[in-house]
């Protein structure tokens, strides 16, 4: 089974730090040792052949790790979830066909609970078929119902084979994220370190890179924005960061020149992947630039009518409760608008998201990173409303940092924004909200929906 060189890899490393934090420090040693012990566990409850679904948290720890591995071993469809309300997590073990739910808040000691009959979902057969491990990863559903995503995991970790840098990674995005997979298979494969943090409040983000040494931070333009606010990062030693990157969202021109000022030694770099194919390689074209290079070995791109689209060897298997998205040729539409510039790309945003004023199209990135240089300013979100003479118009709610009348804000809107924007992409309507405008992986939220 060709999933089986990671674990051979990882035998090279047995005194290296394999997963630091939250005072605990666990060698590739002892995450090995955590594979056999989970060997036995499996074993006890019947989980043993292949194609079984195995849902557990995805919260980070050395003993969620040594279960991912265990079940890639076994060749089993595992169904890592963050925490959840029950109603979801609920619907989501449903979706997935999952036999068994594994709670090892205890891991001396972890529960397990049968579930279901075994799977019907053809996808998952063919999987147990060729004995391939499988990953179900759910999208975040921000404009309808959530899509559980089926993973080939013996093609998801092909490009890991080649061997890279070695790092000390902050596990920032969660094992129920394909960032957070990314980071985790990319650290293990390369005798790195996976570090793990209590929470992700800009505080504890810098207390754990300043006391566990983190040289790679893999995260959010939401977040950063945070970091930039709180002046956490002015109150702790982050000297041994070299990287940080971001993604899943378009960056704020105005956030990412902020960054820059504040991390004059440290390499900024924009990723980029879809849960349905996984993470591509690239390369920003400077620091402070939002222009991108993105593809490598396995994956191939196009632009079609200012609209993205790729094929990838690592590409799902397909969804669990929706339509295949890829054409005939096996090309999926990623639904980002970019403009091009030779081989680089820059990311408008979706194309869900535009707002139509007029005939003419208003991306709400471009707006909200001028909106973030107003003072006062904590957050913004920008979307569109119905309007009967225009076809819809824009929406501005912010977050503030002090009270200031609504009337006030509008004003100071218009001003900052005339000579800067065009006047249809000026905010008609403007809102003060008190809740975050963010879900719990750091992404802007666009809508009322979470």
């Amino acid at each position: 089974m060709s999933h089986n060189w990671l674990l051979g890899r990882m035998s090279e490393w047995q005194e290296r730090d394999a997963v630091v934090g939250m005072g605990v420090q666990t060698t590739y040693e002892e995450l090995l040792d955590g594979v056999s012990s989970w060997r036995e566990r499996l074993t006890e409850w019947g989980i043993t052949s292949p194609g079984r679904v195995v849902a557990f948290s995805g919260d980070y720890s050395a003993a969620s790790v040594s279960l991912l591995l265990t079940l890639l071993d076994r060749s089993c469809v595992m169904m890592p979830f963050a925490s959840s309300d029950e109603s979801q997590l609920s619907a989501f073990l449903k979706i997935a066909e999952a036999e068994f739910l594994i709670e090892s808040d205890d891991p001396a000691s972890p529960r397990v609970r049968r579930l279901s009959s075994e799977p019907v979902n053809e996808l998952i057969l063919q999987l147990a078929e060729h004995e391939h491990p499988g990953l179900v990863l759910f999208t975040s559903g921000s404009t309808g119902e959530p899509k559980a995503v089926l993973h080939d995991l013996d093609r998801l970790l092909e490009k890991f084979r080649q061997r890279r840098q070695t790092s000390r990674m902050l596990s920032f995005l969660l094992l129920d994220h394909i960032g957070g997979v990314n980071t985790l298979f990319y650290a293990l494969a390369n005798g790195g370190t996976a570090i793990i943090t209590r929470d992700r409040q800009p505080e504890t983000v810098c207390a754990t890179i300043e006391h566990c040494g983190v040289e790679i931070l893999p995260t959010t333009p939401t977040f950063l924005n945070l970091l930039l606010l709180s002046g956490e990062h002015r109150r702790h030693d982050l000297s041994s960061l070299r990287l940080i990157t971001y993604g899943t969202e378009v960056m704020p021109a105005h956030t990412l020149a902020r960054i820059r000022d504040a991390f004059p030694n440290v390499r900024l770099q924009q990723t980029y992947g879809l849960s349905e194919i996984g993470i591509l390689r690239s390369k920003s074209r400077e620091d402070g630039s939002l222009w991108v290079k993105v593809g490598g070995e396995g994956f191939e791109t196009q632009v079609r009518d200012g609209v993205l689209w790729i094929r990838a060897h690592s590409s799902m298997a397909g969804y669990l409760n929706a339509p295949s998205p890829f054409d005939e040729e096996g090309w999926l539409n990623t639904e980002d608008a970019v403009e091009e510039d030779g081989e680089w790309l820059r990311f408008l945003g979706r194309t869900t998201d535009i707002i139509n004023v007029g005939g003419q199209k208003v991306y709400p990135a471009a707006v909200e990173s001028v909106l973030l240089g107003m003072e006062n300013v904590e957050d913004v979100t920008v979307r569109g409303e119905r309007n009967p003479l225009t076809g819809e118009y824009v929406v501005a709610r912010f977050n503030l940092l002090r009270t200031e009348a609504p009337a006030e804000l509008k004003a100071r809107v218009w001003r900052h924004c005339k000579g800067r924007l065009e006047p249809f992409m000026i905010p008609v309507k403007v809102e003060i909200v008190d809740e975050a405008q963010f879900n719990v992986r750091f992404k802007h939220l666009r809508s009322d929906t979470p």
